[in-house]
């Protein structure tokens, strides 16, 4: 439940949350650090005064001239041994460790076994707390010079006190401390996500208004700061698609319009001619409106192919691989081959392997020998080589054709682009912008130019697989 609770929090609650945290356990170790070392300094103090009083007390000859001689060393006088507690106790012990005097604030100091080594002259001195008529006393024990022991105990009381006192204080400022940790977390929490604040504005706005203009200012540095370029990046990104698909589409349309005006055109022609039976069609008009409708369809159905691959081949579903590039190129020669018996295919071809996705580049490679044969004479040759350098691979593709005009060559790979010669022939234009955008997915690049003999020359350039 709590893991729950905590999952529901926003990010500022749970960064003032962990700053309030951080500064208590600092607060709280501190202080308890302090108050530990103030008791051990305290008690090394007041043991080390009993000493020196058990050392003075031993060189008198009774308990109450070395209470006497304690007060006037002290300076404290007879004040020396009262207070609640009692104070100031000095008790002589014979070398049995029988109590032989007692002089001060309690009647007695009980002796203990580790009491009979020192009065015996075994032990030179020891130390302890021990409860007289239920008050706490530091109790040290020393020998005297002749013979048994003397035994000064003090009430601890003072100290206790004090240290009681130190502690509620500390107390009190670990709890301000933590309030006022709260307080600057939340305050640090809200600066620090200041930034994302406007992030997420921003973004709410853009999906509010689906307007991908409107850029964010990146003010901040670190991590905010990238976030923000990325954000920004990000919507450009979808504003140059979102142009893209738009430009398609009315692209598409327009490309659309023609071959369906001419289809419809036919077909109402065939649909009167049918109504009429007076005004029928020759049989030679009538074959040839059906052979226009039969190609008409073939172009549209080509055409409708192609948008479908053009749009969706940004985003690639084809695993990329390492293949040899000879056989994919190798294998695009041999379908031409098929569809253009009238032409001829000369491929030279190398040992090359790219990674890529294999059908896509086929794809694209085939796209280009297609309009190599379709501009070069009936008879004439299509030359298809390989040229390898350390870090890249290039298809170099000639034909025998007119060329390209120096005015096409910068426009060639644009969707739906045909040159004023190639209009008469068959074609969507969509064709060499599926190459130059499946080169581009392949980290290379495609590029027309004009061949030494005077026809059109397409290279594809990719790099080379790693080794």
């Amino acid at each position: 439940m709590k893991r729950v609770r905590w999952k529901t929090l926003s990010l500022r609650s749970r960064l003032g949350v962990l700053v309030a945290a951080a500064v208590a356990v600092a607060v709280v170790l501190v202080s308890a650090i302090s108050w530990s070392i103030t008791r051990a300094d305290l008690y090394d103090q007041f043991d080390a005064r009993l000493q020196s009083y058990a050392q003075l007390a031993a060189k008198t000859s009774s308990p109450a001239e070395a209470l006497s001689t304690l007060s006037s060393a002290d300076g404290r006088g007879s004040g020396m041994g009262s207070g609640r507690g009692g104070g100031l106790t000095v008790q002589f012990l014979s070398a049995t460790g029988e109590i032989t005097g007692t002089a001060g604030a309690k009647p007695v100091i009980p002796v203990l076994p580790p009491d009979a080594p020192v009065a015996a002259g075994e032990l030179d001195r020891t130390s302890d707390v021990r409860r007289i008529e239920g008050d706490r006393f530091r109790v040290w024990t020393a020998q005297r010079a002749g013979g048994g022991a003397v035994q000064v105990a003090q009430d601890s009381e003072d100290v206790e006190d004090t240290l009681a006192r130190l502690g509620i204080w500390l107390l009190v400022v670990s709890v301000a401390g933590v309030l006022g940790a709260t307080l600057v977390g939340r305050a640090i929490a809200r600066s620090a996500l200041r930034p994302v604040d406007d992030l997420t504005a921003a973004a709410e706005n853009v999906a509010r208004t689906q307007e991908l203009s409107a850029a964010i200012d990146v003010a901040a540095s670190g991590e905010i700061g990238r976030l923000s370029t990325a954000f920004n990046a990000m919507l450009g990104a979808l504003s140059r698609s979102r142009d893209e698909q738009r430009r398609l589409v009315e692209d598409a349309g327009h490309e659309l319009r023609t071959p369906l005006t001419s289809l419809r055109n036919n077909i109402e022609l065939l649909i009167h001619a049918e109504a009429n039976p007076q005004r029928q069609l020759p049989a030679e008009d009538r074959s040839r409106l059906l052979a226009d409708l039969d190609t008409q369809a073939v172009e549209l159905t080509a055409l409708i192919g192609e948008l479908i691959e053009l749009s969706t081949g940004e985003r690639p579903s084809e695993a990329e691989e390492r293949v040899a590039l000879a056989d994919v190129v190798g294998s695009a020669v041999e379908r031409a081959r098929s569809r253009w018996p009238a032409v001829s295919f000369d491929a030279e071809l190398a040992g090359a392997d790219v990674l890529a996705r294999p059908a896509a580049l086929e794809r694209a490679v085939l796209n280009v020998l297609d309009n190599a044969a379709k501009w070069s004479p009936s008879g004439g040759i299509v030359r298809v080589t390989m040229a390898v350098t350390s870090l890249a691979v290039r298809v170099r593709v000639d034909d025998e054709g007119p060329g390209i005009a120096e005015a096409d060559l910068s426009h060639v790979f644009e969707r739906f682009y045909r040159a004023d010669a190639a209009r008469a022939l068959p074609g969507s234009g969509l064709g060499l912008a599926i190459v130059e955008q499946v080169l581009t997915q392949h980290g290379g690049r495609a590029e027309a130019a004009r061949a030494d003999g005077g026809g059109a020359r397409f290279d594809l350039v990719l790099p080379l697989a790693a080794s």
